[in-house]
């Protein structure tokens, strides 16, 4: 019980985070799982994005009711998202815990360097030019973003959040809301991965998922209207 409460706490401080950032709830929440569960990283990732469903769709309708949503990016963002997405589970729920243990963790390192590389630069962007990405920029996006994602764990936020603010064309704020809206998808099609190739450790771990989903869901409504307003 101590460990599930420990989990619901990560989750509210994973989603405020994700929420206000437009990343974070991946990384962080596979990262615990994987230290304080014991959960191998196929299993981490699972229950994450089992999570992220019920966390990802109450941010988007409330990232949506503050106004920082574009519908247009988010389908042709979160489409492909969701092609990476299931392809990623697939391939991570068919490798041995051995050889998904070094993928994953790579995967998670190189996140953290591209993020401190990228808010590192010190330059800020403050004049949009709201020019839109072509549908071919997203879903090339989109497709790297969710196959990282779900085979690492996490990392949609940190491809997709990151690349679109250093373009500058859009607000952040409108930026994190999509993104986030657009996850919702990712965070299916991974799940729909993670079921057809770890049901059972899916089933097993049932009572982690409720704990994220739960915390994550307190705090998505928080960090939609945190960066209405930051």
């Amino acid at each position: 019980m101590q460990t599930l409460i420990f989990i619901a706490i990560a989750g509210v401080a994973a989603q405020l985070v994700d929420g206000g950032l437009g990343m974070g709830f991946g990384v962080t929440s596979t990262t615990i799982l994987i230290m304080l569960a014991g959960l191998g990283p196929a299993q981490a990732s699972a229950v994450v994005h089992t999570a992220e469903v019920g966390t990802t769709l109450v941010s988007g309708l409330s990232h949506w009711k503050f106004g920082n949503v574009d519908w247009k990016v988010v389908v042709r963002l979160g489409i492909p998202g969701a092609i990476g997405a299931f392809a990623g589970a697939t391939f991570l729920s068919n490798i041995s815990t051995e050889a998904a243990a070094p993928i994953t963790s790579l995967i998670l390192a190189l996140i953290g360097m591209n993020l401190v590389w990228r808010f590192s630069k010190g330059r800020i962007r403050r004049d949009y030019s709201d020019r839109p990405h072509s549908r071919g920029f997203l879903g090339g996006l989109g497709i790297v973003g969710g196959f990282v994602d779900a085979s690492g764990g996490g990392g949609w936020g940190p491809v997709t959040t990151s690349t679109l603010l250093s373009l500058g064309r859009t607000e952040p704020r409108k930026v994190v809301g999509t993104v986030n809206t657009a996850e919702f998808l990712v965070s299916l099609a991974a799940t729909l991965g993670f079921v057809v190739g770890l049901w059972d450790d899916l089933v097993a771990n049932l009572s982690a998922v409720l704990a994220l989903l739960i915390g994550g869901a307190i705090a998505a409504p928080i960090g939609a209207w945190m960066i209405s307003r930051v």
